[in-house]
């Protein structure tokens, strides 16, 4: 009985917990935290991987890995702040410092229902993806150095302003931008900002001549695999509850990836004869991105048509970037998620409505105004990604040069950057 006693008086001395936090939402945050992280390590690692060519495989996995840590680092010691801090009188475009290094962030503190601290974690696999997300375009030809100096000053001066303006309390978010789990804030950022690294660095040598078959599809579509599952994570975490909001988020996704690569495949297969499997996967790739931006505000009907939208439009993007504009845009980052993203976020000023009988989501807006106001975090999240990207990505190759010479990238990355072969056979 004492033994009852001093548990119940201890916590009670835990105000905060038995409070404000909810048991049910941390363990969901807590799950959704690790499907993120599983999304960069393994998922995207693979995926990606699997696409280059093998003497580049390497090279992939140590950007993944090496992104994954160094932006955790700088999240921690400025990126969470500038992203979810109180900027003062600039808070409508930036956070503050007062969470330098989360020095404000204790057992008991608390946001929303869950502890700060699960947040903080949370949010940073979403600033460990993004950057990873770029690497696509321009794959086998950029400096190891180069990679990492771009993230880091990408993370600080694209990712966490936009991350504020949606999701911490700036002008976005006071204007009523609709973005549930991304699509403005990674997906198009990432898209615009591969699109421009893969202008400034020019193409691989050979392209669009030489064929550059992807060297291990198995590879890829294991990571294509991983992707999905941790997407439930990535778009149903983004409810921040064990909700509806959480469950019709995982609904939806898991609906418009299933369209995406069924459209694609579709689309594949009357184009040129015969469904790929490599065609499969990446129309469930552009589902899940496109989906990203409506899945908490969007009824299953209207996950169905996005995912059908998605897997369409970005098959017919895909094919002009490479095939009419002769951009290589390596691993194909802006015409799956940068038009994907835009789609979504455009769609879901049209779909998160409750006045479209089966195809309602869960609001009650009006459609015309919504898409205006969605129209417009669009274009400013172009414009923006796209100029300071470039900005920086000069400012990369005076310090350290972007671009690996001819000689090194026809021996590849892997023996060049990590004097590691991927296959020793």
């Amino acid at each position: 009985m004492k033994m009852f006693i001093g548990l119940a008086i201890f916590l009670c001395s835990l105000p905060a917990y038995a409070e404000g936090i909810s048991g049910a939402d941390t363990a969901w945050i807590m799950t959704t935290t690790a499907l993120v992280l599983f999304m960069t390590i393994p998922g995207l690692s693979f995926f990606y991987g699997g696409l280059v060519r093998s003497k580049n495989v390497l090279s992939i996995l140590m950007q993944c890995f090496a992104i994954t840590s160094l932006m955790s680092i700088l999240w921690f010691f400025i990126g969470y702040s500038l992203a979810f801090g109180d900027g003062g009188a600039a808070n409508s475009f930036i956070g503050g410092l007062g969470n330098f290094m989360f020095m404000n962030i204790a057992e008991d503190t608390v946001s929303g229902t869950i502890p700060e601290s699960i947040f903080a974690l949370f949010q940073m696999t979403f600033a460990v993806i993004t950057p990873a997300l770029i690497i696509g375009g321009f794959a086998e030809r950029m400096r190891f150095s180069a990679v990492l100096l771009f993230s880091s000053l990408w993370l600080v001066l694209v990712y966490a302003p936009i991350c504020h303006w949606v999701w911490g309390g700036g002008w976005l978010s006071e204007l009523g931008v609709m973005d549930f789990a991304g699509g403005i804030v990674v997906h198009i950022t990432a898209g615009v900002a591969a699109l421009v690294a893969a202008l400034v660095l020019g193409n691989r040598r050979g392209f669009p001549d030489t064929a550059m078959p992807p060297h291990s599809l198995s590879l890829t579509v294991m990571g294509a695999g991983m992707l999905w599952v941790g997407w439930f994570g990535f778009n149903g975490g983004s409810a921040l509850a064990a909700n509806g909001d959480a469950a019709m988020a995982m609904l939806v996704t898991h609906i418009s990836a299933a369209a995406g690569a069924f459209t694609w495949m579709v689309a594949e297969w009357k184009r040129y004869g015969k469904p790929s499997v490599l065609g499969a996967v990446t129309g469930m790739v552009a589902g899940l991105g496109t989906i990203t931006p409506a899945s908490g505000y969007v009824g299953p009907a209207g996950g169905l048509v996005i995912g059908i939208a998605a897997g369409f439009v970005c098959f017919v993007a895909t094919s002009y970037i490479k095939r009419t504009l002769k951009i290589d845009d390596s691993l194909d980052v802006f015409p799956v998620h940068g038009v994907g993203g835009i789609l979504g976020t455009l769609l879901t000023g049209i779909f998160a409505s409750n006045s479209l009988g089966v195809f309602s989501g869960q609001h009650d807006i009006s459609i015309a105004s919504q898409f205006g106001i969605q129209a417009i975090g669009v274009a400013v999240a172009i414009v923006y990604t796209g100029a300071i990207t470039f900005g920086i990505l000069k400012l990369t190759d005076a310090m350290v040069g972007n671009r690996i010479d001819e000689d090194e990238e026809q021996e590849g990355l892997d023996l060049v950057s990590h004097n590691e072969r991927g296959y020793d056979m």
